[in-house]
This record gives structure tokens, C-alpha cells and sequence, in this order.
């Protein structure tokens, strides 16, 4: 007789939990709030990422060398707040401009000749997924306010059609790819400028602008497109609670369509940068030293991310070091999400295709030592010599990591002989050449359980105990184990 009531009060039981628990997933608008939700697992196990930079900019498709292209606009004029934007004689974009498409072709007009007439998602898609990236992020709407998905707000500032769909390509680009992205498997996102160079809205009103443009455009991606990561940019002209950052992000976590798999990176007003978001975010440097926070660093092939038919072949890093760079960002605990700039018509260069089936080949044999790792208690294994002092958060010095192609007279007194990762009591040490038929892991304390094999290999190789290492017998290397890339795996297991 008593039974119903029980059950009636185990079920007021679990709903008062569920609402208590529910309660205090709640996040505050602040950034003290904000910083206790924690990063989604997805996004420190995935390691690889693709950006991409891709719009109006992309039919100019030029900027001097070591610039960015996608700036394009921005560097034909001048102009401070509340000035009508001009352009600057003296600079190479307007010569280049000039000379190119006359004084009266204004930036707008390169509209009509961005078609993508050649975009296939598909293809991309299946790309990326072959280069081993694990999530994608398109420029849904760069600092020039082109917005690659439909958008009524940007139509009503602009005061005309500034969109993909009402405009140029007559089609949803962002919609498009994230469909045949997630179709791949992958994770799809967004990045999206904050601020808009020269919106009539944002020059004249600021707090107009975030208010009636960018809060309900941002929301309405957020809702349309359902996003597993939103990479903001352009916050450094005002402090985030101006851009009504913090009450964004508390809508995003509380009661957004994606609040429990979205994650956001650090640019969310001046100042935030390194301090707020689920990760951090660096920009053509080596990134961080080490953290405990998740992070990433974002660059491209060359030194643009939009495409630039100004660089040559000299300006793309090889397949080669890229990788290196990617395995250097994990073993420090970091993600790379490297860029790539379609054209006009909406291909992707060939020389970028090529750059990221190379890597990816090299992940299919050996992503175990890649994907779902984590930092070892050093990162990396110097030869013995003078180790040479390597920058972060300046310019990437991976030359240190190579032995034979270092660009200098005369090469380093020491170079990397390995960078390690971790699952566990699992080691990965991944060597940026072949070992020889001997190899010492300096530092490592085996158990009577280890057992070291060579990825993708199962055949497990001798090993011995010497000193404070394993020095670890490997087989002659013949022409068909030589890894394209001259980069090779070991795998220890039970060790410490």
C-alpha cells in the first residue's frame, strides 16, 4: 500500500535534484562565472583543426608580402571613428589597386566577381577529413562585415545586399560546408569579426551597432548554424562587457541550442586575450611554453590566411615542417588549426590540397601518438650540444627540430630528437627522423610490463634499461618503412 508513495517521493527526489543540479550549471554574466564552465573533452582530443578565410577579399586575393590579404579593404583606406573612410596614395595596396582596377573601382564592387561557382562542400569536406583535421572553422563574416550566410542585419546597416545569399554567390556558404562537414564526421564552427570596419552603424553609433547589428546577428548564427566552436575576432577597440560579451556567453551556456558542446576562444573585448574563454588563442607564433589551459595556435601555409596570389612557392612551408609543427603544439598541449584560402570561385589551391593529404597520410599511420594525448612531463629531447634557445609567443623556430635543413650557415649544436606525448602510462615518442638502429629515451622508468614498438607497427622491439633510460634496438629501415615525411613513432607502454 505504501509503494506508490514511495515511488511518488523518489520521483519529487530526482526532479528536485535534476532542478538543483540544473541550477548550478547556471553561469552569471561575468567573466568569474563565465571561466568555471569547463572546456568540452572534444576540443583538446581533436589537436587538428582547418581554418578558413574565405570572401570578398578573396578576388583581389593580394597584399604586399608578410601581410594579410584578407585586409585588403583596410589597407586601401584610412580612417578614424566617425570619418568617412579614404584612400591612402601612399600605400602598395592602392598602387597595386590602382594599377589593377582603376581609381573608381571601389571594394564593394568586387562582389559581383566573388561567385563560387566552383565550390563543391563535398569536396572540401572530404578533404579535410583526409588531412586528419578533426573540426573546421569558417570566416562566417571577416572585419570588411561580408557575411557568408544570409543575413537581414547586414543588409539593413550596410544599405544594400551584403550577404552570400542576396549577393555575389547567391548561396549559403556557411550552411553549405557545415553540412557536408558534419557528414564527414567532423566538428563544424565559425569565426566571426566582432567589428566591422566600416558599417555606417559602427562608425557612427558603437553602442547602436553591438546592441541592434552584431548581439542578434551573432545569436541568429548561433541558433541557424549550431556551432561546436565560435572563434571571435576584431574585439580590441572596446572592453568586452561594451560588446555585451559576458551576457552573450551566459545566453550561449545557458540557453543556447549548442551550450554543451560549444566552446569559445579569448577575444571577447581588449584585455581578454590569454585571461578568458574556454581556450587560448595565438596567432603565427610558437604559442605557449606550457599552460594548463586549453589553447591553440592559428596560422597559415604562408604568412596570409585570405589567399595571396603575391606569394610564391617559397612562402609555403613544406608539408614537412608543418607537421612538425603540429607534433611540437601537441606535445606542449596545444592545437593547431591551420588555415587555407580558397579562391573566388571557390577552390581550394592545389598546393594547400596537396599540403594537407601529406599530413594527413602521416596521421592515418601514426595519429595514435596525436589524437586524445597528453603533454609528458617534458615535451621534448635535445641531442647532446648547446641547445639553442627556442621563442614563444614570437616567431616559430621549428628549424631547431630539423637536422639537415636548418637555413642557417651553420647548423645548430643541437637539434630535437624527439617530442613526446602521452596517454597514461603510455609514451610516444615521435622522432623528426630516423633513430638508427639504436635510440636511448633519456629520462623514462620502465616496468617489467613495458613493451616498445614502433606505430603502426605491433611487433614489439628489444629494449634494455641504461641508466636513467631505454635504449630501444630498432630494425634496418628499409625504402618501403621510410615515412615520407622522415618522421617515426615509438610507442612505450607501462612506463613513468
Amino acid at each position: 500500500m505504501k509503494r506508490p508513495q514511495l515511488i511518488a517521493t523518489a520521483g519529487l527526489i530526482c526532479l528536485l535534484t535534476s532542478l538543483t543540479a540544473g541550477a548550478a550549471e547556471r553561469y552569471a554574466p561575468n567573466w568569474e562565472s563565465l571561466d568555471t564552465r569547463p572546456c568540452p573533452p572534444w576540443f583538446q582530443d581533436a589537436k587538428f583543426g582547418i581554418f578558413i578565410h574565405w570572401g570578398v577579399y578573396s578576388v583581389p586575393a593580394w597584399s604586399p608580402k608578410r601581410t594579410y590579404a584578407e585586409w585588403y579593404w583596410n589597407s586601401l583606406t584610412r580612417t578614424k571613428q566617425g570619418e568617412t573612410p579614404h584612400h591612402d596614395p601612399k600605400g602598395e595596396t592602392w598602387r597595386y589597386h590602382v594599377k589593377n582596377y582603376g581609381e573608381d573601382f571601389e571594394y564593394p564592387d568586387f562582389v559581383r566577381s566573388f561567385k563560387a561557382q566552383s565550390f563543391d562542400p563535398d569536396h572540401w569536406a572530404k578533404v579535410f577529413a583526409r588531412s586528419g583535421a578533426r573540426y573546421v572553422v569558417l570566416t562566417s563574416k571577416h572585419h570588411d562585415g561580408f557575411c557568408l550566410f544570409k543575413s537581414e542585419h547586414a543588409n539593413r546597416s550596410w544599405g544594400r545586399a551584403w550577404n552570400s545569399v542576396d549577393a555575389g554567390p547567391r548561396r549559403d556558404l556557411l550552411g553549405d560546408l557545415g553540412e557536408s562537414v558534419r557528414k564527414q564526421g567532423l566538428k563544424m564552427g565559425f569565426y566571426y569579426s566582432m567589428y566591422e570596419w566600416y558599417n555606417p552603424l559602427w562608425l557612427t553609433d558603437r553602442a547602436v551597432f553591438v546592441e541592434k547589428h552584431m548581439l542578434p546577428q551573432l545569436k541568429d548564427l548561433v541558433t541557424r548554424y549550431k556551432p561546436s566552436i565560435i572563434f571571435s575576432d576584431g574585439e580590441w577597440d572596446m572592453p568586452s562587457h561594451e560588446w555585451k560579451s559576458e551576457e552573450f556567453l551566459a545566453w550561449l551556456y545557458n540557453e543556447s541550442p549548442v551550450l554543451e558542446d560549444v566552446i569559445v576562444n579569448d577575444r571577447w573585448g581588449e584585455k581578454t586575450r590569454h585571461l578568458h574563454g574556454t581556450y587560448y588563442t595565438t596567432e603565427y607564433t610558437s604559442g605557449f611554453k606550457d599552460t594548463d589551459h586549453p589553447w591553440e595556435e592559428s596560422r597559415g601555409m604562408g604568412h596570409s590566411y585570405g589567399y595571396n596570389r603575391n606569394e610564391s612557392l617559397a612562402d609555403y612551408k613544406p608539408a614537412r615542417e608543418l607537421l612538425l609543427m603540429l607534433i611540437d603544439l601537441v606535445s606542449r598541449g596545444g592545437n593547431l588549426l591551420l588555415d587555407i584560402g580558397p579562391t573566388a570561385d571557390g577552390r581550394i589551391p592545389v598546393i594547400m590540397e596537396e599540403r594537407l593529404l601529406e599530413i594527413g597520410a602521416w596521421l592515418e599511420a601514426h595519429g595514435e601518438a596525436i589524437y586524445g594525448t597528453n603533454p609528458w612531463r617534458v615535451n621534448r629531447q635535445w641531442s647532446p650540444g648547446e641547445k639553442p634557445t627556442v621563442e614563444y609567443g614570437g616567431v616559430y623556430k621549428v628549424k631547431y627540430a630539423i637536422a639537415d635543413v636548418t637555413g642557417d650557415r651553420e647548423p645548430p649544436k643541437a637539434v630535437i630528437e624527439a617530442f613526446f606525448t602521452a596517454k597514461g602510462d603510455t609514451l610516444y615518442a615521435i622522432t623528426p627522423r630516423w633513430p638508427g638502429r639504436q635510440f636511448v629515451v633519456q629520462d623514462v622508468t620502465p616496468s617489467e610490463h613495458t613493451v616498445v614498438t614502433l606505430v603502426p607497427r605491433e611487433q614489439p622491439l628489444k629494449w634494455k634499461r641504461d641508466g636513467s633510460g631505454i635504449v630501444i634496438e630498432l630494425p634496418p629501415l628499409s625504402p618501403a618503412d621510410a615515412d615520407p615525411q622522415q618522421t617515426y613513432a615509438l610507442k612505450l607502454t607501462n612506463v613513468r
